[in-house]
């Protein structure tokens, strides 16, 4: 490899990873500021969750759309584009002047963040040689995975030191830095499908708007009411009609032909029941030291940084590992870590529970995120053929962000059903028990982490699809 090749990869590492740090970083910077912005904004807790959903949920829609507009347009330029979008929403963010303006400024961030992300990873993977790609790729998820997990530590920094508007204010800079940068630095690629699948994204959108509508306002408006009913039933369905569109477009925004690897369908399910556990648990755990034991944002940030400090020490060593020990092994020996973290800390979660009682469970928790996290794309990318990559990285992100999504609505619906925020006893009830509910579907992650085929035998899984495909 000469100097220019290593100074080329090392500035797309650079320029991709503090990209995706910074999009990762909003899905769960605001979780600390929300017991703030609550009492800020007057806003309620169906308000609350979509605080984070709205980010979350576009994000998660349009990830697949975001691919494929590089693979259309150019992924430098749609990159650049992405990150300004971005910027941009983050400013409108930051001068919200009610709930309902702040969730609309994150939809719009979910915008420019789904365009943003899967291109880091198709941009970084073309960019790295296969030999290579293992440590690269490692880096890269470990980065994502710290900016999501010290998300509630620099939230809490900002607001302790400055206010809740400068969580947003913060990206500014950054981005106007990053998107010149990268039209400098970067190489321009395009991808083999240059189609936009619209109305497979019409359906997807639509059909998960109402699925995620009806479980965030089913508490307030009862579980049976004509509303949330319509809204659930429709949405189904039209997650139903999106799956037989794909089935026979032409050009589908996700070929249902990916779901035919198990190694593919294996690590999305984990990755999916992954998600769910880790942002419906956050979601409410970091609101514990503030609402319940009255600690400062930044206090409360800093009591959770044993777990999300792990991924700065053990998701490089992870990532280098993976090419040699399978990456399925550290998927699910980290997904059972993380169950157990969570189950630990539900089992001992009261009002007035030590801080040092806690920590344990902090530090096994944040293991068990960096080891998920280091080797997972690395894992689901070798499932495909290199041009589906840029297919596969939208789709594997899409699947973990909804489950994201789904986490927060989920988990804060059971909080509100059997807890709340009316006293420090309703408020430890509703959480344990969405804790535990978190800590038994990340398990369930570990399971399907552990059922994904070995390196051999999905070689030879691909053989007669190989063969077919041939003839």
């Amino acid at each position: 490899m000469t100097h220019k090749q290593r100074r080329s990869i090392i500035w797309t590492l650079a320029i991709t990873s503090v990209a995706l740090f910074m999009v990762s970083l909003d899905n769960l910077v605001v979780t600390t500021a929300l017991p703030v912005i609550r009492l800020s904004l007057d806003a309620s807790i169906s308000q609350l969750e979509w605080t984070v959903n709205a980010y979350t949920l576009t994000f998660a829609v349009l990830l697949l759309t975001g691919a494929a507009l590089g693979d259309r347009f150019g992924r430098r330029r749609m990159f650049a584009i992405g990150l300004l979008l971005f910027t941009v929403a983050s400013a409108g963010a930051a001068l919200a002047g009610t709930a309902n303006q702040l969730d609309v400024a994150r939809a719009l961030q979910g915008v420019g963040a789904a365009i943003v992300t899967p291109l880091t990873l198709t941009i970084l993977s073309a960019a790295v040689p296969r030999e290579r790609r293992g440590l690269a790729l490692g880096i890269w998820g470990g980065i994502g995975g710290l900016a999501i997990a010290i998300g509630p530590l620099v939230g809490g920094a900002i607001v302790n030191g400055v206010s809740w508007h400068w969580i947003f204010w913060i990206n500014v800079p950054i981005g106007l830095v990053l998107a010149p940068l990268a039209l400098a630095r970067l190489e321009e690629t395009k991808g083999p499908d240059s189609t936009l699948d619209l109305p497979g994204l019409g359906l997807a959108s639509a059909g998960l708007l109402g699925i995620v509508w009806g479980l965030v306002n089913g508490n307030s408006h009862g579980w049976t009411s004509p509303g949330i009913v319509t809204a659930l039933v429709a949405g189904v369905l039209l997650v139903g009609a999106f799956v037989a569109w794909e089935l026979r477009a032409t050009s589908p925004m996700l070929p249902m032909q990916f779901f035919r690897s198990r190694t593919f369908s294996l690590t999305n399910v984990a990755s999916l029941l992954m998600f769910f556990g880790m942002f419906g648990s956050i979601f409410l755990l970091a609101q514990f030291f503030q609402t319940v034991q009255h600690y400062s944002p930044l206090a409360a940030g800093v009591r959770i940084l044993p777990w999300t400090a792990m991924p700065i020490f053990i998701a490089p060593i992870a990532g280098a590992m993976s090419d040699r020990v399978g990456g399925r092994r550290l998927m699910a020996l980290g997904l059972t870590l993380q169950a157990a973290g969570l189950l630990w800390i539900a089992s001992i979660m009261s009002a007035t529970t030590p801080y040092s009682d806690l920590v344990g469970a902090f530090v096994l928790s944040g293991a068990g995120m960096a080891l998920f996290f280091a080797p997972v794309a690395n894992v689901v990318l070798s499932s495909v053929r290199p041009e589906q990559e840029g297919k596969v990285s939208g789709a594997t992100n899409a699947i973990r962000e909804l489950g994201g999504v789904f986490g927060v609505a989920v988990l804060a619906s059971i909080f509100a059903r059997v807890g709340g925020y009316q006293t420090a006893e309703s408020f430890v009830h509703g959480t344990q028990t969405a804790v535990y509910v978190g800590g038994a579907v990340v398990a369930l992650g570990a399971v399907a982490a552990a059922l994904i085929p070995g390196r051999k035998a999905a070689a030879t899984a691909e053989v007669p699809e190989a063969a077919l495909e041939a003839a």
